[in-house]
């Protein structure tokens, strides 16, 4: 086993979205297959190779999700296909608010309630592009049981915007944390920690009540940027979950000083929660030059937080969450593993 495992399930590039909708404009899904592309050669320029994850177990994937989602996603598709006019991917025009509303049995009204965004659109091959993300995610994580100090999951889709119910921002299965609670079987206590430039609002909602995961997210303020709704510094956790999440919102434009300030702090939370094991939610969408444009941090900023994690002395999951389209993408994953392969 190398020194840092890497997993990539190719059959995760059957999910290429099409649709997406920002400020009334119909466009091209922002997670294009594409992005695994420039990501393996992210891996090759740090001299790494990925495996293929094997077909696993999902009672982890099980106890994070309801059951009603994980049919939906299963079923959800076919459904729509059925119904008359339907295009050729899944896209919710409803978005109730759930706290007041009736679960319906229409696959309409299910897809708005299972569907936070225009940014998920559910295809044919979606769910199982999804679900060898999560053996992506589960064999990094197995990897990491058995001894190794760390060990990496490029996941399509990305995960950590989807809650127990609902996808959302091109998330739908939420591999950071089927991560976590697959190291809560061996472990006590797991952190989680969140460097992508949008929050973590998924992970966060799926442990927002528990005292077993600690969950730390470093991004841009929400109050103009994705997720709008959740990421503010005031959640701290709710119920045994109080005090057990801790958001670090940065000014939008922010670079390297900041945001390494903030992953310090970050850090020194989680050492204090002093777990046994850490999951990283991997975004490289903190670039300078991402699309998103929340942050600007440089390249040469994911080495000097990898080896600010890597310091930390956690075996850690690290689960590949955002980075866009850009000329750096390659760059910056490159940039990150071999920080973090160079950390003493």
């Amino acid at each position: 086993m190398t020194d840092l495992p890497c997993f990539y399930a190719p059959e995760t590039a059957a999910h290429d979205p099409q649709f997406w909708m920002l400020r009334g404009v119909p466009m091209r899904n922002k997670e294009s297959a594409e992005r695994a592309d420039r990501l393996l050669a992210g891996l090759a320029l740090a001299g790494l190779t990925a495996e293929t994850p094997p077909r696993t177990d999902h009672t982890p994937m099980r106890q994070v999700h309801t059951a009603r989602y994980l049919d939906f996603l299963h079923n959800g598709w076919a459904e729509w296909q059925k119904a008359p006019g339907a295009g050729p991917e899944v896209v919710a025009n409803l978005h109730p608010q759930k706290a007041t509303q009736n679960y319906p049995l229409g696959i309409t009204g299910r897809a708005g309630w299972h569907m936070s965004d225009t940014g998920c659109p559910l295809g044919r091959d979606t769910y199982a592009a999804a679900l060898r993300g999560v053996d992506t995610a589960l064999a990094a994580t197995k990897a990491v049981l058995d001894g190794a100090r760390a060990a990496y999951a490029l996941c399509r889709p990305p995960g950590h915007h989807a809650d127990a119910d609902t996808a959302a921002g091109h998330c739908f299965l939420n591999n950071s944390a089927i991560a976590a609670q697959a190291l809560r079987a061996r472990h006590d206590r797991v952190a989680v920690l969140d460097i992508d430039v949008h929050h973590g609002n998924g992970t966060q909602e799926i442990f927002y009540d528990r005292a077993d995961v600690l969950t730390v997210s470093v991004h841009a303020a929400p109050d103009a940027f994705y997720p709008f709704y959740l990421g503010y510094d005031h959640e701290t956790g709710r119920g045994d979950g109080q005090g057990m999440n801790l958001n670090l919102p940065l000014p939008l434009g922010s670079g390297d000083a900041d945001w390494l300030a903030a992953i310090d702090r970050a850090l020194d939370r989680i050492r204090a929660f002093a777990p046994q094991a850490l999951v990283l939610a991997l975004g490289l969408d903190a670039h300078e030059n991402d699309p998103f444009q929340g942050l600007r941090v440089t390249t040469a900023g994911f080495a000097l937080a990898a080896a600010r994690i890597k310091a930390a002395g956690l075996p850690t999951v690290v689960v590949q969450e955002g980075g866009y389209m850009s000329q750096d993408l390659t760059l910056n994953l490159a940039s990150f593993l071999r920080g973090w392969i160079e950390a003493p």
